[in-house]
């Protein structure tokens, strides 16, 4: 047998080219190998497994931030009731029925630390990077399979101890997930101040070690490992946005590990990095020069990237489903590629508009409102690009769809709110209101859940072999996209008069004139319990279907063009069985010459190859058609 050759599960030898020699070997030889559980499915070093484990893990604390909501909306909603429940399930936190204070300040904390970073940045980039870069690039596993694993085990000791700060007698950290000192920085400023402050910091530290071991790996991955033919002008528009993802990841998570690092010497060794004039119970700390704006600065650094690294992979995924299920096209793919990559330059410029009310100057602030509107000029040519894609399409009106199509209008709708923030005038005003609240919940919670939802959806019966529920899947989009509107575009209006956010109640004498909403706010909160009940449907779904849906028996359910649907229904580790296809054509011929789809693998007809020729640059088809 020559060098360059390897053996396939049925032990027939296959001959390989050289670009693909290192990879077959490197791939195969795990088929061979008897794996335990443990090995298999615990410290796997799979990237479809360790994909699950992110995907299982992030619904888990889906679950759980989601639950905290429901807890303090009960609280918004109704003030004036008990519930003798919430005494069983939270002991002293609850007495008679009626939420601490603290407590709820702790849930308000979690509920914003666990949903934005466990679910939205490491569930949803982890477990649709792990499993499309190597899939959809044509390789047989990420370039470091022993980091990607370290990657998830990192994560998951980060959700152990976050875990285990809600069981403290203290209770978690109670002073929101930003974490501004002085709450944050002084042991004495608050119950959980003390050991739950301590257990968040190791935590989000931690969390930040996955983040860029996760990060360095996918960048590596893409640049290094794709197949044959696969330029990066011929990548599906998701692994552009991972990759983007990622870079913005590894630029920006060490400056909030620095911040964290100062935190912690301020709690513990004394210095004041951000501490300065502080009294305690009418006693003066010896703090002196420091500045909590640093800290302000350091975070929203990360901050506002942070934003995209959420929004990124649900652009990338519903770019992919619209042209998927609509038959058509991507409509502007270069154009897209430099959407994404002009959001991901400018996200770093944009971060001191979260600081307009910190007395910044007004001249700074002007430069700061330019460019925060300017970031809107990419996002605005992605959405006129994915409502062009869909225009007169063969629309496939399937669960996937659906929520790819309702991640596009919740993009849009809550975005357009932030021109409103992103004035400095404005701000002054909306700043810590309910419509900062609604703001951010739309364009940066709600609608990247609903690209993660459309990932689960599409590419669950790859991932597991089986259909999730199409009947639950309907239930499950109309009542979450209904109700997010409910929920949350009500609040621009509370905003609007001022309605402060985090307050624990609004009945003192001083905030009096909040009790208009207060009819509001119960109908918030009952949708708001609708809306979680629903969720839990979906987890139902999702576990049932895993072991009880409907058989995949067609290879390429949705009729996609991308590789991972030329692999076996049932994938192993090295992805594929033999020789990894070659790649002639970008990923979104679809209703071309007469033909449905044309999947990557397809060589270029001789009409094609023509076509090509009369092009100076004959990279791909899709640049003679732009």
């Amino acid at each position: 047998m020559s060098h360059d050759a390897t053996l396939n599960p049925q032990g027939e030898a296959i001959q390989l080219t050289p670009a693909h020699a290192h990879d077959a070997h490197a791939g195969n030889g795990h088929e061979h190998h008897h794996d335990s559980f443990i090995t298999r499915y615990i410290f796997s070093q799979d990237h479809k497994i360790i994909a699950r484990q992110f995907l299982i893990t992030g619904m888990v604390w889906a679950i759980i931030g989601a639950f905290f909501s429901v807890i303090f909306r009960l609280q918004l909603g109704f003030p004036d009731k008990t519930f003798p429940w919430m005494e069983t399930i939270f002991g002293h936190w609850a007495k008679g029925g009626r939420l601490d204070p603290e407590f709820y300040y702790a849930l308000t904390t979690m509920h914003g630390t666990v949903l934005i970073f466990f679910v939205l940045t490491a569930g949803l980039s982890g477990t649709f990077s792990n499993f499309l870069i190597p899939l959809q690039l044509g390789a047989r596993d990420m370039a470091s399979p022993f980091l990607n694993m370290l990657s998830y085990w990192f994560f998951f000791l980060a959700s152990v101890i976050m875990f285990s700060s809600l069981f403290l007698q203290t209770g978690p950290f109670q002073g929101g997930w930003t974490a501004y000192p002085p709450l944050s920085a002084l042991r004495a400023a608050s119950q959980g101040s003390d050991r739950g402050m301590d257990l968040w910091l190791a935590s989000m530290a931690t969390f930040v070690i996955s983040q860029l071991l996760a990060g360095l790996n996918y960048i590596s991955t893409i640049l290094n490992m794709r197949t044959k033919g696969m330029s990066m002008t011929r990548m599906p528009l998701t692994i552009w946005a991972f990759f983007f993802t990622a870079i913005l990841g590894v630029l920006s998570f060490p400056v909030l590990f620095s911040s964290f690092i100062l935190l912690i010497f301020d709690r513990t060794l004394g210095t004041s990095f951000y501490l300065s004039d502080i009294f305690i119970g009418g006693h003066a700390l010896p703090n002196q020069g420091g500045s909590p704006i640093l800290y302000q600065h350091l975070f929203w650094f990360l901050g506002h990237p942070e934003v995209y690294i959420v929004m990124l992979p649900g652009m990338g995924i519903a770019s992919e489903l619209l042209a998927t299920h609509a038959r058509k096209p991507i409509f502007g793919y270069l154009a897209m590629v430099g959407s994404l990559f002009a959001i991901f330059v400018l996200s770093f410029t944009v971060w001191a508009h979260h600081m307009f009310v910190t007395g910044m100057n007004p001249f700074l602030g002007a430069f700061f409102v330019l460019l925060t509107l300017l970031i809107a000029v990419p996002s605005a040519v992605k959405v006129f690009n994915w409502i062009t894609t869909i225009w007169k399409g063969n629309i496939n009106f399937v669960p996937p769809m659906l929520f790819a199509m309702g991640f596009v209008s919740l993009f849009i709708s809550g975005g357009l709110t932030g021109i409103w923030l992103g004035n400095s005038a404005l701000d002054l005003h909306l700043h810590d209101t309910y419509f900062v609240i609604a703001h951010f919940h739309l364009v940066m919670g709600v609608s990247a859940f609903f690209g993660m939802f459309a990932g689960i959806y599409h590419w669950f019966p790859k991932m597991f072999g089986r259909y999730l529920n199409q009947t639950l899947g309907y239930i499950h989009f109309w009542i979450t996209f209904t109700g997010a509107y409910l929920i949350f575009w009500p609040m621009h209006y509370e905003g609007l008069a001022g309605m402060p956010r985090r307050y624990y109640e609004f009945n003192a004498d001083s905030l009096g004139i909040y009790h208009q909403f207060q009819g509001l706010n119960e109908v918030i909160s009952v949708v708001a319990i609708v809306v979680f009940l629903t969720q839990l449907m979906f987890v139902f779904n999702f576990f049932y279907s895993i072991f009880r849906g409907r058989k995949v028996t067609d290879q390429n359910p949705w009729k996609s063009n991308t590789l991972e649907w030329t692999t076996p229904i049932k994938v192993g580790h090295g992805n594929w069985p033999g020789e990894i296809p070659e790649v002639y054509r970008w990923p979104y011929d679809y209703s071309k010459n007469g033909v449905d789809y044309t999947p990557q693998t397809v060589p270029l007809s001789p009409e094609e190859q023509e076509e090509l020729a009369h092009v100076a640059h004959p990279e791909t088809i899709h640049e003679r058609q732009l």
